[in-house]
Order: structure tokens, then C-alpha cells, then sequence
């Protein structure tokens, strides 16, 4: 008898889950953002795709790091304005202060070693194009120059000029 296929995840509980883990990563920033700061020796690392979308820093730091970045909340940060999808913060690198802007969807690490507590997320998902949207336009290879074959390799040859139109 054969078995059948497992069903198929139409809740999407993993992302669910996801979500609501990221649900902590935004309290705990807003504790981080009271007037009191971080309470006894808590600190936080967070780790996060730089070319996520809705990521919003200086360039240069977006080149330097062009995947994946760190940062570190712990006794240098300024104005930390966690919101409902992102969170942002101004940091010191190489002693000028910048402003950084996450979503919480961007996040993959999030890390308090003072008490080991570690979260991690799967990364985000590039964007799909939205369905239903033509797909973009390609020049026809009739109009492109031909480039000239490398010794052993073949010519290719467009048949659109034997047509009839």
C-alpha cells in the first residue's frame, strides 16, 4: 500500500513562525529605545542582509558590507527608533555617525550574549516579479552585432532575414 505524499503547508506556519520570532526582536528594541536603555549588561548583535529590501544605510558602508552586516547595540548608539516593519539607528564608523534603517524581515541573526540567547532566521526571499506582468523586452538577435567567432567555436547565424514577413 503505497503511502500518501505529505500535505502541503498552505498556512505557511514556518513563515508564521518567522514573523512571530521577529515579534521579540522588535520588543526587545523597543526596551533597548526607553529612556532607560538596556537594562544591567544586556547588549545586542544583529545580523542582517545589506541588499535586502527597505535596507537603508550610507553607501559606503553598503559597499564595504555587500551581503551581510553586524552591528552591535550596546553603548554607542543613538536615537534607536524601533517601528511596527523596521527599525532604525544611528551607529559611530570610523568615528562619523551614521543612520541605518532595517526591516525586520532583513534581520537572519539576532544575538544577546550576555545571557546566550540567540534567534536566527532564514534569510529574506529576493523579490519575485509580480504575476502577470509581461515579462521585460529582449532585442531581437537580428539586431544584435554579431560578435566574431573564437577559433573552434561556432558561428551562430540568424535565419529572421530568410523569412517572410
Amino acid at each position: 500500500m503505497a503511502q500518501d505524499p505529505p500535505a502541503q503547508d498552505l498556512m505557511h506556519y514556518e513563515a508564521m513562525a518567522q514573523d512571530a520570532l521577529r515579534g521579540v526582536v522588535k520588543a526587545a528594541l523597543k526596551r533597548a529605545a526607553a529612556p532607560d536603555g538596556l537594562p544591567g549588561a544586556h547588549h545586542f548583535y544583529i545580523t542582517f542582509k545589506t541588499e535586502a529590501p527597505g535596507v537603508s544605510a550610507p553607501p559606503d558602508l553598503l559597499s564595504k558590507y555587500p551581503d551581510e552586516m553586524t552591528i552591535v547595540l550596546q553603548h554607542q548608539y543613538w536615537d534607536l527608533a524601533p517601528g511596527e516593519t523596521f527599525f532604525s539607528v544611528t551607529l559611530q564608523f570610523g568615528g562619523q555617525p551614521k543612520r541605518l534603517s532595517i526591516p525586520y524581515a532583513a534581520v537572519t541573526r539576532f544575538y544577546d550574549p550576555s545571557v546566550q540567547f540567540l534567534l536566527q532566521f532564514e534569510p529574506p526571499q529576493p523579490a519575485e516579479p509580480p504575476k502577470g506582468l509581461p515579462a521585460p523586452p529582449t532585442e531581437p538577435a537580428a539586431e544584435a552585432a554579431p560578435a566574431k567567432p573564437a577559433e573552434g567555436e561556432a558561428k551562430i547565424v540568424s535565419l529572421d532575414q530568410f523569412r517572410k514577413k
